[in-house]
């Protein structure tokens, strides 16, 4: 069983997908991002799957339960890196990754987490008053 390893870069998670996930990986994933979602209270999460060749429905799903799930702990997911196989693939099983913002690298996908960051401090500080 391989494990995504999740680095913390200030106040964001960064999970780097080093393989193609196999179920039981992709579910250590989702259990190992919210505990240390729960212990760091990152502000952001950052998945890499730029390797992943091949997703299936299962994966899909388990995406936009991370991504809901990262939410509820306070914090904003991007996903990098999906190729356009997976794209498609992605569309053919007719998944909406609802709730999910892709960027196409580790570069834009840091900048779009910080602007969703940004985004959501400004909603919270205009509640506030």
């Amino acid at each position: 069983m391989a494990r995504v390893p999740i680095l913390r870069v200030r106040d964001l998670l960064v999970a780097t997908v080093q393989e193609d996930l196999r179920d039981s990986d992709a579910q250590a994933l989702e259990v190992d991002l919210g505990l240390a979602l729960e212990r760091t209270e990152a502000a952001g999460v950052i998945i890499d799957v730029s390797v992943v060749e091949m997703v299936d429905s299962f994966l899909g799903r388990l995406l936009n339960d991370m991504a809901a799930q990262a939410k509820l702990l306070g914090a904003q997911t991007v996903v990098v890196g999906i190729q356009p196989a997976v794209a498609i693939t992605l569309v053919e099983l007719g998944l909406e990754l609802r709730g999910i913002r892709t960027a196409l690298d580790i570069d834009r996908g840091f900048t779009l987490v910080r602007q969703l960051i940004r985004q959501e401090r400004l909603r919270g500080t205009a509640r506030a008053q």
